[in-house]
């Protein structure tokens, strides 16, 4: 097929025919190339005026000092996809992992990238997948392709972004269920983790489009989180238990109840491999030592955090290891900020008797903290530049 993007990045006639080389080449230029992380709409929460920490994209090194406790410097840029909102709930939003670009796929059918400035925030391309409303979508681990599933589909979607082709995927080989919802893509970056029913998780490699390798736990799996070397993950179940499985063997290594849950929600490892975050649907998010989930079979955890009043819906570390964002899709603005070193939430976010978030979906920070972002039922992408962060 013609594809408008790929004509964009030619620069004449004469590159009607592009190596994957030379597009790589263009495609990186253009995504790196901003004019710096600045927000040119929303006000400040704090009166300091942040223009020179916000100035140097260079060579992505974050701040050396450590995160401070209580409250969290940020700044309310320009909805990341303000330039193309969804027509219906959102329901990801993913930042690329080495290009200063924002995707956000919905609904309304549409998966869309964006180039992050933090002041006009400007499309790069969008896509819609016929009769297809996104559930979930997400990069491959080199960035270069684009994993999109359905809400009822068995069939999902690869945008390979370099080649500019949208390619079906409609069967895979070994996978006995009906739909092809839930998925994280494997720190090794050749497999996806296929969530299935009845307990089921499937190991599906991407080259091949087959299932490498199946596992099994009690109950409907509620969700998956990696250790920081990509070689166990953490499974959390509807019945408030968490699994820990060796990928390398499919072995399960350790089980243990998650402290005076009754319904499992959501899960998120930090990614210096120190801590785990277990949500439920009473609101509670549980912090445990990853250590000592890895070791005992009855953790107790480090905090309860008790700051959302309905099911914890959503957690995301951001790359620090620093900050731990939870939020509820039941509420209206229910959505925290924990500083992890201290186990509290910061006292400033999210702003008092206004509305911004709304109901918060898909979580995500920037490869190196500048900013954060989520996915609402509105069908926008809320940006916040964090000053604490001086890149991307």
């Amino acid at each position: 097929m013609t594809h408008r993007y790929r004509r964009n990045l030619m620069k004449g006639d004469a590159e009607a025919v592009m190596s994957k080389l030379k597009l790589q080449e263009r495609m990186k230029e253009q995504y790196v190339r901003a004019p710096g992380l600045t927000c040119g709409s929303g006000k400040e929460e704090e009166e300091e005026d942040e223009d020179d920490l916000l100035r140097r994209t260079g060579n992505f090194v974050a701040s050396s000092e450590s995160l401070p406790s209580g409250t969290i410097r940020i700044k309310k840029c320009l909805h990341a996809n303000k330039a193309r909102p969804s027509e219906d709930r959102l329901s990801t939003v993913q930042f690329h992992p080495s290009a200063q670009v924002v995707m956000t796929a919905g609904l309304d059918q549409s998966i869309s990238l964006f180039q992050v400035d933090g002041r006009t925030n400007p499309k790069i391309q969008s896509i819609v997948l016929d009769k297809f409303p996104v559930h979930k979508a997400q990069f491959s681990l080199d960035g270069e392709t684009v994993i999109a599933t359905g809400l009822r589909n068995k069939m999902f979607y690869l945008y390979d972004m370099m080649e500019g082709r949208v390619v079906p995927v409609n069967a895979v080989r070994g996978l006995n269920e009906s739909r092809v919802k839930e998925f994280s893509v494997c720190p090794d970056g050749g497999n996806l983790l296929l969530t299935g029913t009845n307990g089921y998780l499937h190991l599906l490699t991407l080259k091949t489009k087959e299932v490498v390798g199946s596992m099994k736990i009690n109950g409907d799996v509620t969700g998956v989180a990696f250790s920081q070397d990509g070689g166990k993950v953490f499974v959390n179940s509807e019945e408030g238990e968490v699994y820990v499985w060796d990928l390398r063997s499919s072995r399960c290594v350790n089980r243990f109840t998650d402290d005076g849950c009754v319904r499992s929600t959501s899960i998120a490892a930090s990614p210096n491999g120190h801590f785990l975050a277990c949500g439920s649907q009473s609101g509670v998010v549980n912090i445990y030592s990853q250590e000592s989930c890895l070791n005992s079979s009855s953790p107790k955890p480090l905090k309860a955090v008790m700051n959302l009043l309905t099911a914890a819906t959503s957690l995301a570390f951001n790359p620090t290891s620093e900050i731990l964002a939870m939020a509820s899709r039941v509420q209206d603005e229910a959505l925290r900020l924990l500083h992890v070193s201290s186990l509290t939430v910061f006292s400033n976010f999210p702003i008092a008797n206004r509305k911004y978030v709304y109901r918060a979906g898909c979580l995500d920070f920037s490869p190196h903290s500048g900013f954060f972002s989520l996915a609402n039922n509105k069908g926008h992408a809320p940006l916040l530049r964090l000053l604490h962060y001086n890149d991307f």
